[in-house]
Order: structure tokens, then C-alpha cells, then sequence
């Protein structure tokens, strides 16, 4: 794409043409070309650092996975889904994108026994879309090439739309779990967009673009993620999710008790030793097996195959007894002992 010249730029060249001096133009040119000055505007500061922006792009890029097999099997066919940029913008830039015959999907995020009043919006093109729902019908899932800008959607196929984008919500709160613990609820689909003002037009919020390939066409699904929303989120997250740590223990001591009952099956080996075939076939009552081990020769106790502890023979309460006497911490150890 050809540089668009600055106001300034096309002042300078006006005036070196009027003069004759176009050689003096290009020293100067070069040096205003080298001067490259970002635009920030104060009136709406940024509110998400990179950082911030950085940890949104791990977890939809978890999030992308977790659809991808979910669409695959929906619809039995290839799809490749990947994270194409995450902005910061104002809704007016997202909504003014928007037509008439888009739908947008709703969807509430439950956190902490409550729901967010500003709803999540999701979006996905025109063209891939008619393919999934193509495909779910039994078809292949080839676009219109004729397919006017103006198409609006079937009640069919709308009720169709609504059920794979019920899936996709379903899903966004997974990619969310090595942060915070959160539940995403499907609400409408808004076949008119345009006519709802469903978020504030100067409200910050970060898009996600997700771009889905498949083997015939490709699209855009597209998350709007409210600011306000994603503030309270990052906030919990800085302070270590007090919520989430307390969640955790409990799973543990859950754990815990679940597999404290356990039953598991511990083999004590005195030796190992090797005999002929025909030595063990000639065996009988009485018969003496050489183990060239003393007999205060340690003993191992196995768990599930492997060698956890050495202990010595003995009696307690008139019952034979393994006393513990050393423990393989490592699996080093225990692969080192089992080997000798």
C-alpha cells in the first residue's frame, strides 16, 4: 500500500516545485520520513497495558484450541483456528462495522454469584458461517459466490446459528481457569444489531479476532470484550485471586479424601534369581534354592511395580513384619536400586 503523504509533506513539495530546488526536497524528505510520530490520544487514555493485552492473547489462544476440536467434530472436518490480533478500541469502532444483516451473539459472564450486566458480544462473518451451517445439514460447505451483501438469515438457519454459537460460549470460561473461575451464559442472538444499542458507544473494550480457516473458505469469529468487565477481572488477578486459592484447597482436600481409601497392592522381594527350565520342572518339596544373599539381607517393598522402600525381616505379634528401613524419594533412586 502506497505512504500517504502528511499535510506538511505536500506543502514542502508545492514549494520546492514553485522554487526549481527539487534535489534540496529529498534530504529534507528523508529526514520528515525518518521522524515517525505515534498519535496518542488523551481524552481516552489506553486502559490495558501489553502485559494485560499479552495474557488476553494466551488465554483465547487457549481458548481457539478448545473450539477447534469442538468444531471439528461438529461439523467433521478440518478447521484451523488462530488468534489474529487483540485491540483496544471504543464500541463505536465495532459497531460501526456492523450491518444490517449481521447477527451478534450475547452472552453473560457469571462470576462470583452474580452476572455482568454488559454482555460479551461475539461475531461471526457472514460467509463462514452459511459453511458451518451448511455442513451441519449434510452439506459440503462450499460458499455463495453470488451471495448478495444484503442476505439475511432463515429462521432454519438462524436456529442453527444459535446452537453452534451456544457451543462456543459454552466453551470460553475453560480458557479461563489457570486465571480465575469463570462461567460464560448464552443469551440471544441480535439478527438487527444495528437497531439495539446493547454497550455504550464510548465505552472502552478489546476486540478479539480469531480467524477460522477451512478447506473451502475462511472467516473471522470476532469477541468484544467490555473494559469495564476486564477491569475487574485483571483487578482479581493482580491480587492473586484469593477466590481461586481457597477453590484449589478444597479440590485438594477432595483429592485427598478420595484417594485415601485407595487400595494398593505392596509385593516384598527378597531376591531375584534366575533357573533353567528343566531345574524348575525337577523341583520338589524340600528342595534348596542358592539366593547368594545373606539372610539380614535387606528386602524391597514394590508399589504398583516399582521399588519405594528397603526394609528388614522381622516378627511383630507373632507375625511375620517388614520393618522400613530406607525410602527412595526419587525415581532415580528407585530405578538405580531396581537395576542392581
Amino acid at each position: 500500500m502506497a505512504e500517504v503523504l502528511s499535510q506538511s509533506q505536500i506543502d514542502m513539495l508545492l514549494t520546492a516545485a514553485l522554487s526549481g530546488n527539487m534535489n534540496d526536497l529529498d534530504g529534507e524528505g528523508q529526514e520528515s520520513q525518518d521522524k515517525k510520530y505515534r498519535k496518542y490520544d488523551f481524552h481516552s487514555p489506553r486502559k490495558f497495558t501489553k502485559d494485560r493485552l499479552r495474557i488476553l492473547n494466551g488465554i483465547f489462544d487457549s481458548y481457539s484450541r478448545i473450539i477447534n476440536n469442538r468444531i471439528n467434530g461438529l461439523l467433521r472436518s478440518a478447521c484451523e483456528i488462530e488468534v489474529e490480533s487483540i485491540e483496544e478500541q471504543r464500541f463505536y469502532e465495532f459497531s460501526n462495522a456492523l450491518t444490517e444483516g449481521d447477527v451478534l451473539t450475547l452472552a453473560h459472564l457469571d462470576y462470583k454469584g452474580r452476572s455482568e450486566e454488559t454482555p460479551v458480544l461475539l461475531y461471526v462473518s457472514r460467509t463462514v458461517m452459511l459453511s458451518m451451517i451448511d455442513r451441519l445439514i449434510g452439506g459440503t460447505g462450499d460458499p455463495d459466490e453470488h451471495l448478495s451483501p444484503d442476505y439475511t438469515f432463515t429462521d432454519l438457519e438462524m436456529k442453527l446459528y444459535e446452537n453452534l454459537m451456544k457451543n462456543l460460549v459454552s466453551l470460553m470460561g475453560s480458557s479461563w481457569e489457570s486465571y480465575l473461575s469463570l462461567n460464560f451464559d448464552f443469551g440471544r442472538v441480535e439478527p438487527n444489531p444495528t437497531l439495539v444499542q446493547l454497550v455504550s458507544l464510548n465505552e472502552t473494550v478489546v476486540i478479539v479476532d480469531l480467524l477460522l480457516r477451512f478447506p473451502n473458505c475462511e472467516g473471522r469469529l470476532s469477541i468484544c470484550l467490555p473494559g469495564m468487565m476486564l477491569t475487574n477481572l485483571f483487578s482479581d488477578i493482580n491480587r492473586g485471586s484469593p477466590e481461586r486459592r481457597i477453590q484449589d484447597e478444597d479440590k485438594s482436600e477432595e483429592i485427598f479424601t478420595a484417594i485415601r481409601d485407595t487400595d494398593l497392592e505392596l509385593t516384598m522381594e527378597l531376591c531375584s534369581t534366575k533357573l533353567q527350565l528343566q531345574d524348575i520342572f525337577h523341583l520338589s518339596v524340600g528342595d534348596v534354592i542358592d539366593l547368594n544373599r545373606s539372610k539380614d539381607s535387606p528386602v524391597y517393598i514394590n508399589i504398583g511395580g516399582y521399588r519405594w522402600f528397603e526394609g528388614q525381616m522381622g516378627v511383630y505379634n507373632k507375625n511375620m513384619a517388614v520393618k522400613i528401613a530406607n525410602i527412595y524419594f526419587t525415581p532415580q533412586e528407585r530405578d538405580e536400586e531396581q537395576d542392581d
